[in-house]
């Protein structure tokens, strides 16, 4: 599952350890968290062993490549490997 984590400008080095299995950073306090674990599990990792107290953090998962422009070069790429095409449009 991929999950998107605002982190309010804070650096979780991509390399950092915890219960997924890989790290993007899209820019400085904003990243995609590859894990097998619940959203809920991905949260506490980031926000007790990660961050300094009492920063705003955000995770929520993505069920579908997000629109953004100005990220890291090759984020895109990266969630469209792991998350997969859009569907197509209905109708």
């Amino acid at each position: 599952m991929v999950y998107l984590a605002y982190l309010d400008g804070h650096d979780v080095g991509e390399d950092s350890e915890g219960p997924w299995r890989e790290l993007v950073s899209l820019r400085p306090g904003l990243l995609f968290v590859d894990s097998d674990q619940s959203r809920s599990v991905v949260y506490h990792a980031l926000k007790y062993d990660h961050l300094p107290p009492d920063t705003p953090l955000l995770v929520t998962v993505l069920h579908e490549v997000p629109k953004f422009k100005g990220m890291a070069p090759g984020a895109l790429a990266w969630a469209r490997a792991k998350i997969g095409p859009p569907a197509p449009p209905s109708g």
